[in-house]
């Protein structure tokens, strides 16, 4: 079996060694990156792998911009990483690691206070041009700016950029960072002359950005497909960071209105990947004709990155939903054994916080050593659990779940709300309990998140809960949660292994009313934002999980999401010709992983 251990990785990527002076070929958070300067390929790509080939793959929905680097308009997901080129890239081997890619050195100052990039010479656009430090400086201030509020939060905290002779640009900090210095060698860099007299941000379908990656869009059908080939003039096809990367000639994705319907495209072979999400349906609907022959294999990639948080979100901006007591309630009456064992055979672990799955996970019993340290600090703000110890409910695994009914009302009643004659439950001033579900119509959600709120809504409605759920297009979903008008609504957010910055974006307080932002819950913690400033400064490895595992636990204790599985294990069926290296990474099926290096078998 193919498989991947973090062990060595996260000990070299967070280690106490101190990165030499002066500059080099990549960069980690602390110590130094695992590969020598003359490293052949990243040890997950094979540098002999073919070139040639093509890869079909589905997308659920549609989409209506070409520009994922803007919060307006659907993209299809992929582009962003396909399409667009930074100056560093990403080992999925190593937690907080990068590589040179359009820069050919990095150099941190001593106290952290500044990153200073040198481009390659030989670096180019698509169209032939030269990659330029002002094209770099126009893309940091534009997306800092202009671009998606995932973008804008870490330019805020640069003080100034500058040109540094020919091909070098210095980005210095308003205060000492180590993590701002990996951050800005991982954003986009576009083209400036070809955005002149055009509105960066109101971009669509207009423009086709012109980019150094290996990547071209060469055709698309509004809400239908993108194709994109492979330039067969790339600048960077040499360089160690993407020796074995990008070896298909041309990768195409597909748009259909479900899931059901991509997946019969796929068993007819008009699809020759795809991503399975449905545990049981892997395991009872893949005996079709192209599979028994052949023609067609199943791989399970595994991974060791956290389970990330998925569920129902609960948007705390609005009341009852303000209270801990009724999330909690809503919590226990979610029947997870009942839920796992209908729709997955009972086969997938629950997510039991943020970070499971990883060393960076929360012990479920009291806070201790550093970890309890950091909580104290944070006294009231803390809910209970937080530092005494919390686990989520297990249910009987009826379907009725008596016991996590029982303890839902209780919790309700010390909230305020009792069941009438009627059985309705009402407040004091005799308001019902009503509650709309929010889904998105087609991928994932049909298939797994509305069997699932179907199942959920059956349980409120015993407790005296008037559920309903609202099935929507993936547009107005997207238009609804940007604007946080919703109750609960199917939510998932990934978390890596080397969590930074982003986690303000995720839950920090300043994003939780920013229109678009990912804190869909609405967290306003003090904990949670004093805990991820405690994780970016950290010194070592030892107080940085500590940091990660106070953050967990506090995230965990707020009860902002009525979790449900995750699974350790990604599934891909495949045509047979279409291969990828035995050796994966430890993040297995992650961004960097389908297509970048995979490819086809020649005939």
């Amino acid at each position: 079996m193919r498989t991947c251990s973090i062990a060595a990785a996260f000990m070299l990527a967070l280690g106490t060694a101190q990165v030499p002076a002066g500059p080099q070929h990549g960069i980690a958070m602390f110590g130094q990156p695992a590969l020598p300067p003359d490293f052949e390929a990243l040890p997950y790509a094979n540098p002999d792998a073919p070139k040639g080939g093509r890869i079909v793959q589905g997308e659920v929905g549609t989409y209506d911009s070409l520009n994922p680097l803007i919060l307006k308009g659907n993209v299809p997901w992929q582009l962003r990483f396909l399409a667009h080129e930074s100056l560093m890239g990403r080992s999925y081997d190593e937690p907080f690691t990068l590589y040179g890619l359009l820069a050919e050195t990095v150099e941190v100052a001593e106290d952290d206070s500044w990153v200073e990039f040198h481009l390659r010479p030989e670096a180019r656009f698509s169209d032939g041009s030269p990659v330029t430090v002002e094209d770099v400086i126009w893309s940091y201030e534009t997306l800092g700016t202009e671009g998606h509020p995932r973008y804008q939060g870490a330019w805020r905290n640069v003080a100034s950029v500058e040109k540094v002779g020919d091909r070098g640009v210095r980005f210095a900090f308003d205060e000492p960072d180590r993590e701002l210095a990996l951050i800005m060698g991982m954003r986009p860099i576009l083209k400036k002359a070809q955005w002149e007299g055009r509105d960066f941000a109101d971009s669509g379908l207009d423009v086709i950005p012109v980019t150094s990656a290996p990547y071209v869009i060469s055709d698309f059908e509004p809400g239908r497909s993108v194709t994109l080939t492979r330039n067969p003039d790339y600048w960077g096809a040499d360089i160690p960071f993407m020796r074995g990367q990008a070896n298909l000639d041309e990768i195409r994705m597909e748009f259909y209105g479900d899931q059901a319907v991509m997946f019969e495209a796929f068993k007819s072979g008009a699809m020759n990947v795809t991503r399975e999400t449905d545990a049981q349906r892997w395991r009872t609907q893949y005996e079709f004709p192209r599979m028994q022959s052949g023609e067609v294999v199943k791989s399970e990639i595994p991974h060791e990155r956290p389970s990330g948080i998925a569920g129902l979100v609960m948007n705390t901006r609005r009341p009852p939903l303000d209270d801990w007591r009724v999330r909690e309630a809503l919590i226990q009456a979610f029947n997870f054994e009942f839920v796992n064992n209908v729709l997955n055979g009972g086969a997938l672990p629950r997510i039991t916080s943020y970070f499971s799955n990883s060393e960076l996970g929360m012990d479920h019993g009291p806070a201790e050593g550093r970890v309890a340290e950091l909580l104290q600090r944070y006294g009231d703000a803390l809910l209970p659990g937080a530092m005494d110890g919390y686990s989520l409910p297990e249910g009987d695994g009826s379907k009725r779940n008596r016991r996590g009914s029982r303890a839902a009302l209780d919790l309700l009643g010390e909230a305020g709300w009792t069941i009438d004659a009627g059985g309705v439950l009402r407040n004091a001033e005799g308001e019902r309990f009503d509650l709309e579900i929010l889904l998105s119509q087609g991928g994932y959600e049909p298939q797994v998140a509305q069997r699932t709120a179907d199942l959920y809504a059956a349980a409120l409605e015993r407790i005296g809960i008037s559920p309903r759920i609202t099935l929507i297009d993936h547009a107005q979903f997207t238009q609804r949660t940007n604007a946080f008008d919703f109750d609960m609504a199917w939510y998932m957010r990934g978390m890596s292994l080397s969590p930074g910055r982003e986690q303000y974006l995720y839950w920090g307080a300043d994003a939780a009313d920013e229109p678009g932002s990912w804190n869909w819950m609405g967290a306003t913690s003090p904990a949670i934002d004093g805990l991820i400033d405690e994780m970016l400064a950290s010194g070592s490895r030892e107080d940085y999980v500590a940091a990660v595992q106070a953050l967990d636990r506090v995230l965990t204790t707020g009860r902002y999401v009525v979790p449900v599985w995750h699974n350790p294990v990604s599934y891909i069926a495949h045509d047979a010709d279409l291969e990828y290296p035995d050796h994966l990474p430890v993040y297995g099926d992650f961004l960097g992983f389908l297509p970048d290096v995979w490819w086809k078998e020649a005939d």
